[in-house]
């Protein structure tokens, strides 16, 4: 049970770091970037490739960051100069990164059509392997520890970042991009330097992903925009008295961390994998009405309170006539 979860711990923190920047397009930038699920795998495959090749694996990651933001900033041209709406400039973005995801494994192992990588061979040359052995602990608090710094480090810069002249550019585009240009503000910068950073925070997920689980598959993004959505609706509903920023960057993770956790106990308690794709949409259906259900709750709490008000006003003139 313990072991159950902690790996949902471990694992939560990682798909955090996919919440963060599926965050910063959807709410911060407004922009509704489904490049995500090329993304998760373009970070993962080149990982494993550089493991592949016996390079460090935290270069890999620096990496994958930086192919991340590079996938980012074409479906931000897509949109700014193109005027491709941005849900299909996303879509365009990731189509191409299947194949893209396809040739960068095939470096790997010399063949064509590779659709996956194992790093069972080199796992012991992975960053959680390495963590283990610096530390002298087990693989699942190693990877606790590990996971945990590389959250409060990504949410710290970004609590930064989003404080200076351009982070708070970016956030004023989303929240108003038509008075945003009236005070001068280049958006189309903006949004390109937002989508930059969401994608390659999303590519460092996945090669985090990765090197947790020893393997590359180009299909391992299917589905990750809707767990980096319901993480962040799980966080906001939390959080949602709470308007310091970082506090929302908490609750995103948080939020991660919660949605890992209740998908390990389900399958710990016997549900068929052929299953879990039902499961998860319900967990995120639920997570998406949270909020119209604490609405209405709330509206009709205040329905019978205006309503024993007004019996009260009746009963109280009836006596005094």
């Amino acid at each position: 049970m313990l072991d159950t979860l902690l790996a949902g711990v471990c694992q939560g923190l990682i798909w955090a770091v996919l919440a963060l920047g599926v965050y910063i397009s959807f709410r911060i930038l407004d922009f509704a970037d489904l490049t995500c699920e090329g993304c998760i795998t373009l970070g993962a495959s080149i990982s494993a490739l550089l493991i592949w090749k016996e390079l460090n694996p935290f270069l890999s990651v620096l990496v994958a960051f930086l192919a991340g933001s590079i996938a980012g900033t074409v479906t931000g041209l897509l949109n700014t100069k193109l005027k491709i709406p941005p849900i299909l400039s996303g879509i365009l973005t990731m189509i191409s990164l299947y194949s893209i995801n396809i040739h960068i494994m095939s470096l790997a192992t010399g063949t064509g059509g590779t659709a996956n990588l194992s790093l069972l061979t080199f796992r012991g040359n992975t960053a959680y392997a390495q963590v283990a052995s610096l530390l002298g602990l087990g693989r699942v608090y190693s990877s606790l520890i590990f996971g945990v710094v590389v959250v409060l480090a990504v949410s710290g810069v970004l609590y930064w970042f989003f404080g200076t002249e351009l982070g708070c550019a970016i956030r004023a585009t989303g929240a108003n991009a038509t008075m945003c240009r009236s005070q001068g503000i280049n958006t189309d910068l903006t949004k390109l330097c937002g989508l930059a950073l969401s994608n390659g925070l999303i590519a460092t997920s996945g090669a985090l992903l990765c090197q947790y689980q020893n393997y590359a598959d180009v299909n391992m993004g299917v589905g990750s925009i809707i767990i980096g959505l319901a993480s962040i609706i799980i966080g906001e509903t939390l959080f949602m008295k709470f308007q310091n920023f970082y506090m929302k960057l908490t609750g995103v993770i948080l939020g991660a961390v919660i949605y890992r956790v209740v998908v390990a106990f389900v399958i710990y308690s016997g549900m068929p994998s052929t299953d879990l794709k039902i499961m998860t949409a319900g967990i995120v259906t639920v997570a998406l009405a949270l909020p119209t259900i604490q609405k209405s709750i709330a509206s009709s709490r205040l329905f019978k309170k205006a309503r024993r008000r007004e019996n009260g006003r009746r009963e109280g003139g009836g006596e005094n006539g």
